[in-house]
């Protein structure tokens, strides 16, 4: 057993591991902390939006709240699943992905996450907090900009024992803060009325809706393990998969359902005054939210709120996208390259932040982002859970090191991501000759289509005993 003859919890102390296995000796923490970890992350504005576009796309405040009940659970029972494979292998989840894709084939999963989560992910949380921040100040916005980046890359920087303290106690701020929000929002007269304009059941809206949902709550899952590595080898899993399931899903729920709630009502109150334009699309939707709120010290802590809530955000984002990207094999020749790492995607992730703050149209980014994250988590997800599944987990940390010439699960995916979105796919750069017909269902029928192809291809191919 490996003797730790330094204090590795501690927060202050500049995290050395990378994508190497944690050894025994720096193993701590408990199953609870990562109920915390998963839910201030996403009590943030991002989180508000989701359920607001249910109402953007002609749904009622229930068949909306209905659509991001679906998209959460699906994607926080995976969630919960994936975080309990971290304590036995020490690995961040995107190594473990070799077991599926092999070491080449995993460089594309790798490689779309550390540009999704790294720099778009990143982008994105860094613009609502900006947003915030500039509103509340009043200050100029790329001024907001620089200090939110800084927040973020800091603490991401230091690495994991810091962002777990970060995040476990930002979560209590931000719980409180939100809730009392929630109050108000749902406790406001007419608050479940649907607007005039929603005149029925709109089977694309409801599809767009769980499918942004199941985007921005799924996006978590390849960083799960990355949180839970560090945890003792003998850590409860049914503990911690309710921990970090729950964390994500309930406040994921809370949120998007007070977005859908709020929206709702600030459509109503907007009527047609705004020129038919959904009012979430516009230049800062955070100042529209929060000043509808109807009292101006809520309205600025919310705003606050929403600030910290994205930094809470994007230090996962960041630390998790620089872990996927040392996860494609990437040697750097520093002990610190994760730190390093950490600081490059940051600073690419704070010049899209600054043209997606000067572009004015935040709403529409937004939301085909999320709409193109779920496009390829789903698929990435059913392979790996599969590849779980039928080799039982054995030896998961021992054959993710070693070298492995397999490529179901890259064929796999690609095939089923593809032909998912060709057929289903309802973007503005984008619409597949399905999309009306069924609605954007790209998610579901890349999940299914995925683990269909996988289990043939590592059946023919002979994978299955290796």
């Amino acid at each position: 057993m490996t003797t730790n003859t330094k204090n590795t919890a501690s927060a202050g102390a500049i995290e050395t591991n990378d994508v190497a296995p944690i050894p025994s000796g720096e193993r701590h923490g408990k199953p609870w902390h990562l109920f915390t970890v998963w839910s201030s992350p996403n009590l943030e504005f991002a989180t508000v939006f989701v359920g607001a576009l249910g109402i953007g796309f002609g749904l009622n405040v229930l068949q909306a709240i209905l659509a991001v009940l679906v998209g959460n659970a699906l994607a926080g029972i995976t969630h919960g699943i994936l975080s309990t494979w971290g304590p036995e292998a020490g690995l961040p989840q995107m190594v473990l992905g070799r077991n599926a894709f092999g070491k080449i084939g995993n460089l594309i999963p790798s490689g779309l996450s550390t540009l999704v989560a790294g720099i778009g992910w990143f982008a994105v949380n860094t613009v609502s907090g900006t947003l915030a921040l500039s509103a509340l100040l009043g200050c100029d916005a790329v001024l907001a900009l620089l200090i939110v980046i800084v927040a973020q890359v800091a603490i991401a920087f230091v690495g994991h024992n810091l962002i777990q303290v970060w995040e476990r106690y930002t979560s209590y701020f931000l719980a409180v803060v939100w809730l009392f929000v929630a109050y108000v929002v749902f406790t406001h007269a007419g608050a479940f009325t649907p607007s005039g304009a929603v005149t029925g059941f709109s089977w694309v809206g409801f599809t767009l809706t769980a499918g942004a949902a199941y985007g921005y709550t799924a996006g978590w899952t390849p960083f799960a393990s990355d949180y839970t590595r560090y945890l003792p080898a003998n850590t409860n899993k049914t503990r911690l998969g309710l921990a970090a399931g729950l964390g994500n899903f309930l406040s994921t729920t809370i949120l998007m359902s007070l977005g859908a709630v709020a929206f709702n009502l600030i459509e109503t109150a907007v009527g047609d005054a705004n020129g038919g334009q959904f009012v979430v699309f516009g230049p800062n939707p955070t100042s529209v939210f929060t000043g509808a709120l109807g009292n101006d010290t809520l309205a600025k802590v919310t705003l606050f709120a929403i600030a910290i809530g994205s930094i809470s955000a994007n230090v996962l984002n960041v630390y998790s996208g620089a872990m996927s990207f040392l996860a494609m094999g990437v040697k750097l020749g520093f002990k610190t390259r994760r730190a390093i790492m950490v600081t490059i995607a940051g600073v690419l992730g704070g010049i899209t932040a600054y043209f997606g703050v000067t572009n004015g149209d935040v709403g529409h980014q937004l939301e085909n982002f999320l709409l193109v994250v779920s496009y390829w988590v789903a698929p990435w997800i059913a392979i790996v859970l599969l590849e779980r599944i039928l080799s039982g987990g054995k030896d998961a940390g021992a054959r993710a090191l070693a070298p492995q010439n397999i490529y179901s699960g890259v064929i796999a995916f690609v095939i089923a991501a593809a032909a998912s979105i060709y057929e289903f796919s309802n973007q503005v750069w984008y619409k597949g000759p399905l999309a009306d017909q069924y609605g954007d269902i790209t998610a579901v029928v890349g999940f299914v289509l995925a683990a269909v192809l996988y289990f043939a291809l590592r059946s023919v191919t002979g994978e299955a005993k290796k």
